[in-house]
């Protein structure tokens, strides 16, 4: 596909702006000025609107295709809660308004919508109280630390690890890293677990609190969960639960109910809000009543009176953490989609996200290698290690999913399992949709055996085939014209 500027003929319009009866250049300084005209394409408005339209055409979507990548829960964005967010008196709000004279009463729709979420979230969860703030899940991780280590400053403990299994959600070491804190990291047992004798070892009076991902990145929930909360509680650590997997467990059990302090939500990952696209995002961070005085500010409150105002007088808080009050919108989407699902909808996500992972693991445990041969959550951590003896590799295995019309799950990860195919179907995936998944893994083996076929030119209905990824990480290039003659 060209270049927009590739299509450019000279001379032709679209459309033509009137003339400018301000000097606005003028007001320009100097140093600010182009030294010479921007070299804008000239395209009709009928070529604009192909090539972007084509382009559009090129993106991989859920809208458009099966996506079972792994470790990233939902990819359901039902239309219904886009149009949610799109309504004018909240779409149209501005974000100081509450802030200004007598602008909080025209804000009580969107307040109460807060307020009314941070309930919700903490009855889902078992915790006592959330904020709205954190921009992503991983800002929400930042936050939750952030929390930890206040708590520990108020109590003047004098703390310095932070525990984290090897099978934790990936981003749990740098978050504590940033934090400040030094990571112990726990290898898992042969049932994929954390290892609790090599646990029990590093728990002492310097452990600021264990991160757990629960059901964890090989698919396995900790049935020692109870036993590990106890252990780091007696040291008076935090148990941080991540909620990247939270949809595996959803309206079946509550991470507060099981020991946990303190913990976010991905709402892409379990309440439906885009995903991916470099945002916006939202990670809602819940805490149960020994880490409340520590919540960013400020606080969206109920009055005696029934009104809701913000309310920023909580002197033990770790402060702002974003900008106003989080990325509305996508709060928003997370209330319209608990409304649309209900109680027993959100309980219906967990199982039958469960149910479908289990069914992949099923169809494929004769095919590919089962690192942890047993019941899983909502994904299912296979090995192409036997593919890999006869040349065919887990990243090749991914490229001919993408020309079969499917995304690849996620390869190489989790980094405990060596070639390590990740495969979570996700909750809204039909049998019929799981099952040319299968067909398609299957004729990937079949096709390593046989030997006869060339998995180092795929894909081949990409506009981009097989880049080296190495090269391209170690010689970065972002000019798009000097690398299109080097790209097949």
């Amino acid at each position: 596909m060209d270049l927009i500027f590739e299509k450019s003929v000279k001379g032709r319009r679209g459309y033509e702006n009137p003339a400018c009866d301000v000097d606005v250049v003028a007001e320009v300084p100097v140093n600010l000025k182009r030294k010479e005209d921007c070299a804008w394409p000239e395209l009709s408005e009928l070529d604009v609107v192909r090539h972007f339209t084509s382009l559009s055409q090129r993106n991989y979507a859920i809208d458009t295709q099966f996506y079972p990548l792994g470790s990233c829960t939902m990819k359901y964005n039902p239309k219904f809660t886009e149009t949610a967010c799109q309504t004018p008196g909240l779409a149209d709000l501005h974000p100081l308004l509450p802030q200004l004279k007598q602008g909080e009463k025209h804000a009580q729709g969107a307040l109460e919508l807060m307020y009314e979420l941070e309930q919700w979230l903490a009855e889902i969860t078992g915790l006592d109280y959330f904020t709205m703030q954190p921009l992503a899940g991983a800002h929400g991780e930042l936050t939750g630390v952030m929390m930890m280590a206040a708590y520990h400053k108020a109590r003047g403990n004098k703390k310095k690890y932070i525990i984290v299994p090897d099978s934790a959600h990936g981003t749990n070491p740098a978050t504590a890293s940033i934090a400040g804190y030094d990571i112990i990291s726990i290898p898992s047992d042969r049932d994929g677990s954390m290892d609790m004798e090599i646990l029990k070892q590093h728990v002492t009076d310097e452990v600021a609190g264990l991160m757990l991902t629960c059901p964890n990145t090989h698919g396995v929930f900790n049935s020692n969960v109870d036993e590990i909360a106890k252990l780091i509680h007696s040291v008076d650590g935090i148990m941080y639960y991540d909620g990247a997997n939270l949809n595996a467990i959803l309206g079946r059990c509550r991470p507060g109910d099981l020991g946990f302090d303190v913990m976010h939500i991905n709402t892409h990952k379990t309440f439906t809000t885009p995903h991916g696209g470099g945002g916006p995002g939202a990670g809602p961070v819940g805490v149960n009543k020994k880490l409340e005085p520590f919540l960013p500010i400020s606080r969206v409150v109920k009055k005696e009176d029934g009104t809701f105002a913000l309310n920023y007088n909580y002197p033990d808080s770790i402060g702002y953490i974003s900008s106003f009050y989080g990325n509305f919108g996508l709060l928003v989407r997370a209330f319209a989609y608990i409304v649309m699902a209900g109680q027993e909808g959100l309980k219906a996500v967990s199982d039958h996200a469960v149910l479908n992972a289990n069914y992949i693991r099923a169809k494929l445990k004769d095919t590919f290698h089962l690192e942890f041969d047993r019941i899983c959550m909502h994904e299912s951590v296979f090995s192409a290690k036997h593919q890999a003896a006869c040349g065919v590799h887990a990243v090749d295995i991914a490229k001919y999913l993408i020309d079969q019309g499917m995304h690849p799950p996620t390869v190489y990860f989790p980094l405990t399992v060596k070639e390590a195919v990740m495969i979570e179907p996700t909750e809204t995936e039909s049998k019929q949709t799981m099952d040319l998944f299968v067909k398609a893994m299957k004729e990937v083996d079949h096709l390593s055996q046989e030997g006869q076929t060339d998995f180092s030119n795929l894909p081949q209905t990409t506009p981009v085939t097989r880049p080296d990824e190495v090269r391209a990480a170690r010689e970065l290039n972002t000019n798009f014209f000097e690398l299109r003659g080097h790209i097949t």
